[in-house]
């Protein structure tokens, strides 16, 4: 069966036009549901008050069950990430015979950024307790990036270029048809130039090297290719899977503004509930996987980062009819908050950021297509997979908002005959309640976020832990500034045709 569809990124590729329109539909679906979601809470706050009102107390006591499940795995991944830190993994690692046949393809896509950030993720990588003879590192620029780029990456060539096996700086050109610029494209042309002046001369099996592709920002602890490594070579089925760490935002969390700190947290505390969930686990920003499927399914070119780091799992998963899954590391990377200049930029940068990782919707189309395409995967698998997508979508666009605002909207639209009833006036009591008890989970994801901190930098008073803490109380306003509005945005874009242009985050160092 051809897999054509495998490469689409929009309806307009579709010749037929009976399947564009599906696919155009499928494209609607996200925002559609969300809209009609909040829409709905209006009309009906003002039609049918009671049904709303019953429909919050339902949603309340569902959103309680929901956190205390989503708590009790953070709990249980961040139990597992810490018993892992602690494993000699190059010990265990060297009690298998085919380690020393494993190679590391490195790539580290760059922009703009300066050596104050760029050089932390090289010294990461020449600390870490895996043999650098078997660490092939490919610094990926870009044309359009200018000379100065170039003269950084060559800087760092000098000082780094003989600590690894190989090193490798690629350049990736501009304006090339059918691409879409960013971390996506830059790293299937850095792999092709590795492959071209590394891994074919040298012919080093395709099997024996893991590619990880980490944003430049990223800093590897010391024991995470020996981690990896013993991942790969113990799972069932190395070969159709991916692997993935837990991304924590600790680079710069002492600089950070508050609100950066709470939303780059908050991935991190998603990603190791995720971990605890490997049936929904999906790849995300710094991950690996064997350099064979990076060859034979095809690295995303035409999507807009970070969307590709997650389209990856989906075209292997359909690539291989549903063979494919990803295997959590439990084991943490080092990457960077969003953080500018000046508070108001750092806000600015952090709202495009997250309305970037909410493009991540076009994936709802892509895979509901691919699904009545390829007949090969279970139908229960199709469902479940389905399901957990638009869950995901739906509630990062509107459950802030139902949250923090539905409980009062029956009672500003109900009109007089609602609001003298004994449901009126238990209303705000009761979800209030319901509320309270929720917010063990927020007590949670504080007494966490300060286990998980480095240690403070001189300069920095004891104040600072305070604040450390205080900050989860901007967490409702976090949600909606930069949960909903930006997912909002993004799927509002999605049903209009409007694609989301490339936009670097911008990386400093105060």
């Amino acid at each position: 069966m051809s897999k054509d569809y495998l490469n689409l990124s929009w309806a307009q590729d579709l010749k037929n036009p009976k399947e564009k329109i599906l696919y155009r539909f499928f494209e609607i679906l996200p925002g559609f549901l969300s809209w009609g979601t909040l829409g709905s809470a209006f009309i009906l706050s003002w039609l049918a008050p009671v049904v709303v009102a019953i429909f919050i107390i339902a949603f309340d006591l569902y959103w309680l069950l929901r956190i205390s499940y989503l708590s009790f795995h953070q709990l249980a991944s961040y139990k597992q990430m810490k018993k892992n830190l602690k494993i000699d993994w190059l010990k265990k690692l060297k009690e298998l015979k085919r380690w020393p046949e494993i190679y590391h393809l490195i790539i580290l896509p760059m922009y703009k950024e300066g050596i104050d950030i760029v050089k932390p993720t090289l010294q990461a990588l020449e600390n870490s307790n895996y043999p650098q003879d078997k660490m092939i590192v490919v610094l990926a620029t870009e044309e359009r990036a200018g000379e100065a780029a170039q003269k950084l990456a060559k800087k760092v060539e000098t000082e780094f270029g003989k600590k690894f096996f190989r090193f490798l700086i690629t350049t990736h050109p501009q304006n090339i048809t059918g691409e879409v610029s960013g971390k996506g494209s830059n790293q299937a042309w850095a792999a092709k130039i590795a492959k071209e002046k590394i891994i074919d001369p040298l012919k080093i099996p395709y099997q024996n090297i893991i590619v990880s592709g980490f944003d430049i920002d990223t800093r590897v602890y010391p024991q995470y290719f020996a981690c990896l490594t013993w991942h790969y070579l113990t799972a069932k089925s190395p070969l159709r899977s991916s692997y993935q760490p837990i991304p924590v935002y600790n680079n710069n969390i002492w600089q950070a503004p508050a609100f950066s700190r709470v939303i780059s947290t908050s991935g991190t505390f998603w990603q190791m509930m995720q971990q605890q969930r490997p049936e929904q686990l999906v790849t995300y920003s710094a991950h690996s996987m064997p350099f064979k499927i990076f060859e034979e399914v095809g690295y995303p070119t035409n999507l807009i980062s970070v969307n590709d780091d997650s389209h990856i799992f989906w075209k292997s998963y359909l690539y291989y009819n549903g063979d494919y899954r990803v295997i959590p590391l439990y084991y943490p990377v080092s990457m960077d908050a969003v953080m500018a200049k000046s508070w108001l930029r750092t806000a600015f940068n952090q709202y495009k950021q997250q309305r970037r990782w909410a493009w991540g919707c076009t994936e709802v189309p892509y895979i509901f297509y691919g699904f009545l395409k390829n007949k090969k995967i279970p139908l229960r698998e199709k469902f479940r997979h389905c399901l957990n997508l638009l869950d995901g979508f739906w509630s990062w666009a509107t459950c802030a908002l139902l949250i923090f605002f539905l409980g009062w909207l029956p009672l500003m639209l109900g009109g007089e005959g609602f609001n003298i009833s004994l449901l009126s006036y238990n209303l705000p009591r009761l979800t209030g309640q319901i509320m309270s008890v929720a917010m063990i989970g927020m007590v949670i994801a504080a007494t966490i976020s300060m286990l998980l901190l480095p240690p403070r930098p001189v300069g920095y008073s004891r104040w600072k832990n305070l604040s450390m803490i205080f900050q989860w109380l901007l967490l409702p306003l976090t949600l909606i500034g930069f949960g909903t509005f930006p997912a909002l945005d993004a799927q509002t874009r999605l049903i209009l045709g409007k694609p989301l242009g490339f936009w670097v985050t911008e990386k400093i160092k105060k």
